[in-house]
């Protein structure tokens, strides 16, 4: 299972390409995953905006102009692929399985493409109302992120409670 780390790295690698974009259609080349795919799942995606991509634990969320969210998780096994027209992949890019069997999602954007591979189908996805996130049974048990996404440099030197000691305290305790 990808640990927190490669969570966030998957989101900052999708968020250049997902954010702003529109999806104009999705493929769902099978009914489930590790769990089945919500009722209308490819038609309520049809035509939504996403307006931000967050993490919280190791799930990922996409936020729609129409106050879903797309709840992602990666599972054992999952990848997503990005396919631009025309454009190398970005920086994160890694080679993971192109085997179009195990391609099991396609969301197709105004330009490009991005391919959800689960050789396992361990990971899933589903809707959910974002503002009823909290008391979703996937996150209702999770406690809240002492770092919230995104998290920067500065970001965590603000959170941090931990002040750099002065140095007559620390002469004291080394004395």
């Amino acid at each position: 299972m990808p640990e927190l780390p490669e969570v966030e790295t998957v989101r900052r690698g999708l968020a250049p390409t997902l954010v702003g974009a529109r999806i104009v259609r999705v493929e769902l080349r099978r009914p489930d995953l590790r769990f089945p795919f919500p009722n209308d799942f490819a038609e309520r995606l049809r035509g939504r905006r996403i307006l931000g991509l967050n993490r919280r634990a190791k799930y990922l969320i996409a936020s729609l102009d129409d106050g879903t969210a797309l709840v992602a998780h990666l599972g054992m096994s999952g990848s997503f692929r990005i396919e631009n027209q025309g454009e190398a992949p970005g920086a994160f890019a890694f080679p993971r399985s192109k085997n179009p069997v195990h391609d099991h999602v396609v969301i197709h954007l105004d330009g490009s493409c991005v391919i959800y591979n689960d050789p396992r189908r361990f990971g899933f996805m589903t809707l959910a109302v974002e503002a009823e996130l909290a008391s979703h049974p996937f996150f209702a048990g999770l406690a809240l992120s002492l770092f919230p996404t995104p998290s920067t440099p500065r970001r965590w030197r603000s959170c941090s409670r931990i002040e750099k000691p002065r140095s007559r305290r620390r002469s004291s305790i080394r004395d």
